[in-house]
């Protein structure tokens, strides 16, 4: 509507020529659940409230630092894997019921790999307390809870391993949630991935019968487990041992059992400290009990690659040919042999992503797949991931023209609000294409994708192509001879 002028003069108007512009979601911010030592800020609780952390130290002074599980020392076999020689016989270091937490551990494998910040729901804590009783429905809830947070795009719950099988329990109600929520993604971790893949004793086999067969396309699995640096020698001591193990009776050096004898006792500190120093069995002793803690998940590892490479290269850039931080090895060593079988699966085509060490690289991340392994349209994460970027920018975008009228104006106005966010994204080479009108295309308009009862019934109905980049999975080459002229 024109103004009305009633005194004479000039006046100015500011006309808008170019459309609003659509603002791209974040694609990357993860949120943990599990138990923590602590949770709260400033004494109030922050207890099954998501909270956003931008480093480790603002993690440690909210909710805390490592949970100490108690170890119990076991007769072993020579077979068995964990077996070690101790005092002339073969032991092995396990823990007691209810002593496992991987969320510290992941967060600081998270901010090793590139990580910024993430959002932390804290369902249970353990301070003061010798079990820590992780619960499924515990978790899950920490899930309804990431409902009332639209920002965040990725789900990772370190502390579902501790569940044994209900791990998949909370796997499938992680990838019902990222569906749900369209917005969003599940990285998940292979419960006892620290194992090798054998006829008697399959991880990956176990994982695809047990995961089901909804919603795959919104997560992605990763195999093995991690040999990491993460916690050090601090995070390992005597006060780790069962209390019924006496080290007077386990260690044979006597320099050590003049130690102990010693008074007045010295602190707990410097007693480690010593005895790391002198006794070769204590020392042996914790460097298999540190072994065992440092071995991790890769979950929250791959959430902070996840995050590095979207804020560097962009949400289309695949997360894989990427070296992994904090890590010495992979637990298990992926042969080609291997792989074949975890990227692909004729049976089921449920995509395992391999965690491989290659000579002079490093440990890397190599694969690129969602777990719909046999789904063409959303096989790679990266074109998923886009996928739900786009359509969750262009919706939060929309939601502007809620309730204005439904007519070629307002279409044609939404239409260049599109095209215009989409020529950026196309530019930035999110999609394919040698041209805009081959990586996009925009439909909106009556007797197009309206009709006259979508008017009536006030619907509003647009199309959007696109040609989504994949990732270079398989590169080959073809030699051949040039014969002499």
């Amino acid at each position: 509507m024109k103004k009305r002028y009633k005194t004479p003069g000039v006046y100015i108007e500011e006309i808008n020529i170019f459309p609003s512009s659509i603002i791209a979601a974040e694609s990357a911010v993860p949120a943990f659940i599990g138990y923590t030592e602590k949770a709260e800020k400033s004494g109030k609780s922050l207890l099954n409230i998501p909270t956003r952390i931008n480093s480790l130290l603002e993690f440690i002074e909210l909710f805390g630092g490592f949970y100490n599980p108690k170890f119990i020392l076991k007769e072993a076999q020579s077979g068995d894997p964990e077996a070690f020689p101790f005092n002339g016989q073969m032991k092995k270091l396990e823990l007691q019921e209810a002593q496992l937490s991987f969320l510290y551990s992941g967060i600081c494998l998270f901010f090793q790999n590139g990580g910024q910040s993430c959002f932390i729901v804290s369902v249970g804590t353990y301070w003061g307390k010798d079990q820590i009783v992780i619960q499924k429905d515990a978790l899950t809830t920490g899930l309804d809870l990431l409902e009332k947070e639209p920002k965040i795009t990725l789900v990772i719950i370190p502390d579902s391993l501790a569940l044994g099988g209900d791990s998949f329990y909370v796997f499938r109600a992680m990838l019902s949630h990222c569906a749900k929520m369209q917005n969003r993604f599940a990285i998940l971790d292979v419960p006892n991935g620290f194992n090798a893949l054998s006829p008697s004793m399959d991880p990956i086999l176990n994982f695809r019968e047990k995961i089901g067969t909804e919603n795959l396309s919104y997560g992605a699995a990763y195999y093995p487990w991690l040999h990491t640096n993460i916690l050090s020698s601090e995070n390992a001591s005597f006060k780790n041992l069962d209390s019924n193990i006496s080290l007077k009776s386990i260690l044979p050096e006597p320099s050590a059992l003049s130690l102990l004898e010693s008074t007045p006792k010295p602190s707990d500190k410097i007693l480690h400290q010593s005895l790391v120093t002198i006794s070769p069995t204590y020392a042996l002793l914790m460097s298999k009990m540190l072994e065992k803690l440092n071995l991790l998940p890769p979950a929250s590892a791959l959430a902070g690659i996840y995050q590095s490479i979207d804020m560097i290269r962009g949400v289309w850039k695949a997360p894989a040919n990427v070296a992994l931080n904090g890590v010495i090895q992979p637990a298990i060593k992926i042969t080609q042999t291997d792989q074949e079988n975890l990227n692909i699966d004729a049976t089921t085509g449920k995509s395992i992503n391999a965690i491989r060490t290659f000579i002079g690289m490093g440990t890397l991340v190599w694969g690129a797949r969602t777990l719909a392994g046999n789904n063409l349209d959303w096989r790679y994460i990266s074109v998923k991931r886009t996928a739900l970027m786009i359509q969750d920018s262009i919706g939060l975008a929309l939601k502007a023209f809620v309730f204005e009228p439904n007519d070629a104006n307002t279409w044609i106005t939404v239409k260049s609000m599109v095209e215009n966010f989409l020529m950026d994204l196309w530019k930035n080479g999110a999609l394919m294409g040698n041209k805009p009108d081959q990586a996009f295309s925009v439909k909106i308009g009556l007797g197009e994708t309206i009709t006259s009862q979508d008017i009536l019934e006030k619907r509003m109905i647009m199309t959007v192509l696109l040609a989504l980049v994949r990732p270079a999975e398989f590169i080959v080459i073809s030699f051949s001879q040039k014969m002499e002229s």
